[in-house]
């Protein structure tokens, strides 16, 4: 069995019939875009609670509902990383409270927060990284929402 060295909780953050997204932009590359997301920390209680970290830091957001919905695991020297996929639906956000430490610093290069249509013609459009998540979202994006629009049952 190959140990998981690395885990990372990453968003399809929907407002509305928008996607939330980070543009990145950094000095001799392209532009691209990211899920609002990043890596599971020691002390996060879960993966989903990580997520919620994560949000709050790169929006200062809060989610109104995150469900797991893919996996993307990718080889790695000792091991492999995997990236938690979640749907999630936005509740509030101020970049003003952000306290991501990124922000911080200018060598990173830039990091808006931009909306595009939900759409698979939006998505596909755009250098999203990774690509396999650009690939689901095209391929799901009916399910995205089912999953998001569905009750949860209790009991």
């Amino acid at each position: 069995m190959t140990d998981i060295i690395k885990r990372n909780a990453r968003a399809i953050l929907l407002d509305g019939d928008e996607l939330v997204l980070i543009k990145r932009t950094k000095p001799g590359r392209e532009p691209y875009w990211v899920s609002v997301g990043g890596g599971v920390e020691e002390d996060d209680a879960t993966i989903e609670a990580a997520l919620h970290r994560e949000v709050f830091e790169e929006l200062g957001g809060k989610l109104q509902r995150a469900e797991l919905v893919h996996l993307i695991t990718d080889e790695l020297e000792g091991g492999i990383g995997v990236q938690h996929i979640f749907a999630a639906r936005l509740e509030s956000m101020n970049p003003a409270a952000r306290t991501g430490t990124e922000f911080t610093k200018p060598e990173r290069g830039g990091y808006k927060v931009v909306r595009v249509p939900f759409t698979a013609e939006a998505v596909r459009g755009l250098n999203l990284m990774p690509p396999e998540l650009a690939d689901f979202i095209t391929a799901n994006r009916d399910a995205i929402v089912s999953v998001l629009d569905t009750p949860i049952r209790e009991g």
